[in-house]
């Protein structure tokens, strides 16, 4: 356990932070969750943690430590590093890798910015976004028609990364219908101990 409690840089509706928060909840890590908008996020206070100015960043104790998946890699080391959450394992750790790259691209730039481009928060190509979320989501179908999670035969990182963008794909007119095998795989992460879903966009 942490000396003291984590400090989560975010806002509630990131998908990238909320892949942080999830795995925060369930290890059962102390933190608090710092929102931190797009004016916060431009101040001298924030570029000091991140000089990029992106969500989400981490601080623990005297580390601070920026991107969702990089996180995810440090807390599974530091507090779970005898747990599958990240497999040692060459082939297994290069199938999480796989998955964290999915999610820092497809997922984001498919689903997650379809979502941001529905709700008026960014501009951007609707229809490209759609196709990139359609393909994904084809894909991870029929990945997971015979796989129960992602990366291994037990959820790992690579879920948690994966989930946030995915699950929130209608809110961007993206229907998960014809995709059973991804809803199933939804349900799955849902039904983890700690889980908590994104809040609702406001509106």
């Amino acid at each position: 356990m942490p000396q003291s409690p984590l400090v989560l840089h975010g806002t509630a509706l990131s998908g990238h932070a909320h892949r942080v928060e999830l795995f925060l909840l369930m290890l059962k890590l102390p933190y608090r969750f710092a929102e931190s908008p797009a004016a916060v996020r431009q101040s001298d206070a924030f570029r000091r943690l991140n000089p990029l100015g992106q969500i989400p960043v981490l601080q623990d104790g005297e580390l601070v430590l920026a991107d969702s998946n990089a996180i995810l890699v440090y807390l599974a080391k530091k507090y779970a590093p005898d747990s599958p959450w990240l497999p040692e394992d060459p082939i297994g750790a290069s199938h999480v890798q796989r998955w964290l790259s999915i999610a820092a691209g497809e997922a984001k730039f498919g689903p997650g910015l379809a979502r941001l481009i529905a709700k008026g928060a960014v501009n951007g190509s609707a229809a490209e976004a759609a196709g990139m979320a359609s393909t994904l989501l084809g894909f991870m179908d029929g990945h997971l028609s015979t796989r129960v999670f992602l990366a291994a035969d037990h959820p790992t990182i690579a879920d948690l990364a994966c989930y946030s963008y995915v699950a929130v794909a209608p809110d961007g007119g993206i229907t998960l219908e014809p995709f059973p095998a991804v809803r199933a795989w939804l349900r799955r992460v849902e039904a983890l101990p700690g889980f908590r879903g994104m809040p609702a966009w406001p509106g």
